[in-house]
């Protein structure tokens, strides 16, 4: 008799479109591992990101807006289950894989640094070579999870996460084969992080006083929509539409759809992310990581992995550390390090 996990994978061959992933005909994982019996790979994939100590970490990481500012703010964990549920919902309708383009959605985001993108850029300019988020979320899901071992993610899983982002310009769709997710699946993952990120910085913004919703670009908001979730069912309805309408050759949007939320990004790169205002906290953040950069190289014994010195160098190890800090333990420990005990509100001992 099939084991359930085997039940589980017949039924997605019924189900599923034939574009979509199946569990069975994963491409496999780093390290072979024995099959579970109840759950088939993706969604164990699922499970294992949701109980990672990284996962966890998200609810204390800055999105745009520094989350002791406000409880209602995004953090990078709300940031990241909103593109999970947008990312499901059209996979749902495309009758893609769910738990594939959820396993995806939710590991995305696990190598962003503390302080939001202001400390991705200064981690970049202090790391030689650089630094990229969607990478450190891949070298976390394969090395730094788990004690050293990794997560062991199935290839596919993987490969989603390594090309998610678009970067300040790039555009969610259209880009060469070779730069796109081999899944269709993830490919959800660029047009969800979009319609999830445009659509609540703009609900951030405007909470922080920093945005009139009437100063919003007229053409693009009158083909979006006037609220949040308008624009949401908006982007969905046009993203499943116009891939259906290719018979799932990719994930596509239409020219006109797309063009209004990237005029909307456009919008909010000058009038929020960029906003003198905005960003004069983060100047201070700046400087606090830039510190713990410098005396985590002085001490190393006392603060970094030797392992990950011994095989990568000094500089991973710090970056490691580093870019895995939450916003309020960065405060902490820079507290600790440079601040007069006497005159330092807190203490991480």
């Amino acid at each position: 008799m099939p084991s359930l996990r085997e039940q589980l994978e017949a039924r997605e061959r019924e189900v599923l479109v034939a574009r979509a992933a199946k569990s069975a005909d994963s491409r496999g994982r780093l390290r072979p591992e024995r099959e579970d019996d109840v759950r088939p790979a993706f969604q164990r994939d699922r499970d294992r990101i949701i109980h990672c100590k990284a996962f966890r970490r998200l609810k204390h990481k800055t999105q745009v807006f520094f989350a002791p500012a406000g409880d209602h703010y995004r953090t990078r964990l709300t940031h990241t289950l909103e593109v999970s549920q947008i990312a499901r919902t059209i996979a749902k309708v495309l009758r893609l894989h769910e738990e594939l383009t959820e396993a995806i959605a939710l590991g995305h985001d696990l190598g962003h640094t503390p302080f939001g993108h202001a400390g991705e850029r200064v981690i970049d300019g202090l790391m030689p070579g650089g630094f990229n988020h969607y990478e450190q979320s891949l070298r976390i899901v394969d090395v730094l999870e788990n004690d050293g071992h990794g997560l062991n993610l199935t290839w596919e899983v993987r490969d989603g996460i390594a090309k998610h982002s678009k970067g300040k310009s790039g555009a969610p769709v259209g880009m060469p084969e070779q730069m796109r997710a081999s899944t269709i699946e993830g490919q959800i993952m660029r047009v969800a992080d979009l319609i999830a990120y445009v659509n609540h910085d703009i609900d951030d913004a405007t909470r922080a006083g920093l945005l009139d919703p009437a100063d919003l670009p007229r053409d693009a908001i009158a083909r979006l929509g006037t609220s949040s979730s308008g624009r949401i069912a908006t982007l969905v309805k046009d993203v499943v539409t116009e891939t259906l309408a290719a018979d799932l050759a990719e994930i596509r949007m239409s020219r006109a759809v797309l063009d209004a939320v990237l005029a909307l990004r456009s919008f909010l790169f000058d009038a929020v992310y960029e906003n003198h205002l905005a960003t004069a906290e983060f100047k201070k953040a700046s400087g606090i990581l830039t510190g713990l950069w410098e005396k985590v190289h002085e001490r190393p014994d006392e603060f970094l992995d030797r392992r990950t010195i011994e095989t990568d160098g000094l500089d991973c190890a710090a970056r490691d550390f580093i870019a895995g800090m939450t916003d309020r333990y960065a405060v902490r420990l820079f507290e600790q390090l440079f601040i007069p005990k006497p005159w330092a509100k807190n203490s991480i001992e």
